[in-house]
């Protein structure tokens, strides 16, 4: 079975968001599987692209619009992700140093999208599944059916995979003239109120859909940015796969990147070692309870409630912690962030930015993770966190919910759950949880029964193929 994967991130090529770790590792997990699986990417100009040698495998030119575009195919030579990499090279388009915020992305990604099947059109054979990630590649499946040019592509099946269905890749219809030549009148099926929108286009015309979680999926029915109908429609081609997280790169007892590698065995002794060499790296105290959040300052995080969360928890005499922020995003968020450096600087410390390395640090000597969520498809941070014996405090969304049972309401439980988006319920939860760090014994049970916990992508990469026989057959 020969599968494509097509992203615009992977890791580490290059990493937004958890999209660059699902599409650098899946194929990965599908190939030993017996899976054929490539990945194809936009190319970047960063340090990835830099540091590998790369091979041109196919020259060709085509037209968006009025304008004349030459690319060309590499590839990267020695397999180092463990999959066959192919990044599609267009001067002035897909040459990039960042892979979002460019005035003309729409054009970036029509361009991404039609190269490929320009490309595609010159293989001796078709592929069995082309898997589209996110509304950044969501034309393809309407192109692969109704574009003259591409018409032979007509058969092969397409799989979407949404990984956050608020963001869905609108443009005007004035861009419809950048498409490759289509039947006119199937124009219907890239339109949502006006507007071509990729998302919709993808899931109206591919063979079936996935998102990140079951969660998600049903979540989605109820609230998609103005796609919740159009979700409901087409719920019988919709499949609930979970994220899984690569154990070669997020695994405390390999982890070159931690003070102390250890395992469930050892999970107290080594989690230890971590904290005082991290909380001395960044001024914190060693001998208290250590909250961490990861991730991008944005509503849809939860991150505005940071500050009041940090405020209400170390102003209270009771609650013996200190708290780690590791992030970026929202100026405002991040101001009153700083703000409170200054009024607890014994016992909060932040920085600003991402930092991949930082990131195993954090998760190896924190006790708790703090994900107060607004909407979460799936959500990474819990599962690395639970890897690494570190308890995740999260709100009951999504894929949250899908993946942490709270300790407190189930005799089988790891982890704390709180039900609103609000620093009130965050704060109980983490109340609760410094109540239950009191008791060691406990603490290490839960510790050496998340770490035990199977979210490693061996178990989701199936049910793709699973998914992947089924339309096939």
């Amino acid at each position: 079975m020969h599968v494509i994967h097509l992203s615009v991130e992977c890791f580490p090529l290059a990493k937004v968001g958890g999209l660059a770790d699902v599409v650098g590792a899946l194929p990965r997990y599908q190939r030993k599987l017996g899976v054929d699986a490539w990945v194809v990417c936009p190319y970047y100009d960063k340090r990835f692209t830099a540091d590998h040698q790369f091979l041109v495998v196919y020259e060709g030119i085509f037209y968006q619009g009025s304008e004349q575009l030459t690319y060309r195919v590499l590839k990267e030579s020695s397999d180092t992700l463990g999959f066959p990499l192919y990044l599609i090279h267009i001067p002035g388009k897909l040459d990039r140093s960042e892979v979002y915020c460019y005035p003309d992305e729409a054009e970036q990604w029509i361009a991404f999208q039609h190269a490929f099947l320009h490309w595609a059109k010159s293989w001796d054979k078709k592929p069995d599944i082309v898997n589209c990630h996110d509304h950044h590649v969501g034309l393809l499946p309407f192109l692969m059916k109704y574009a003259d040019d591409y018409r032979m592509f007509a058969s092969v099946k397409t799989v979407f995979t949404v990984h956050n269905g608020q963001y869905q890749g609108w443009m005007s219809w004035n861009k419809g003239i950048l498409l490759p030549a289509f039947d006119t009148w199937k124009w219907g099926l890239l339109d949502w109120d006006g507007l071509i929108n990729p998302l919709a286009a993808a899931i109206k015309c591919c063979d079936a859909f996935t998102t990140v979680s079951a969660g998600y999926l049903q979540e989605l029915h109820m609230e998609a940015n103005g796609l919740e109908g159009l979700f409901r429609s087409e719920s019988a081609k919709g499949y609930g796969i979970i994220n899984g997280i690569d154990t070669l790169y997020w695994n405390p007892e390999l982890d070159q990147l931690i003070s102390e590698k250890y395992v469930a065995a050892n999970v107290a002794e080594g989690k230890l070692v971590n904290k005082i060499s991290f909380c001395k790296k960044m001024g914190l105290p060693t001998d208290l309870p250590l909250l961490a959040f990861i991730g991008r300052f944005a509503l849809e995080k939860g991150a505005d409630l940071l500050p009041q969360i940090i405020t209400q928890v170390l102003s209270n005499p009771e609650n013996k912690i200190s708290i780690f922020i590791l992030g970026s995003g929202d100026a405002g968020i991040q101001a009153g962030l700083e703000a409170l450096l200054l009024e607890y600087p014994k016992r909060f410390s932040v920085f600003f930015g991402y930092n991949e390395a930082l990131a195993h640090e954090v998760y190896a000597a924190a006790d708790l993770l703090l994900m107060p969520s607004r909407i979460e498809p799936c959500g990474l941070n819990q599962l690395y966190a639970m890897k690494y014996g570190t308890m995740p405090i999260v709100r009951g969304v999504g894929g949250l919910r899908d993946t942490v049972v709270d300790v407190d309401y189930d005799s089988d439980g790891y982890g704390f759950v709180f039900a609103n988006a609000d620093s009130a319920d965050a704060c109980t939860a983490i109340e609760r949880a410094l109540k239950k760090m009191q008791d060691t014994r406990t603490l290490n049970e839960i510790r050496q029964k998340e770490m035990s916990l199977d979210f490693s992508w061996d178990k989701s990469a199936r049910q793709y193929v699973k998914l992947y026989d089924q339309l096939l057959d």
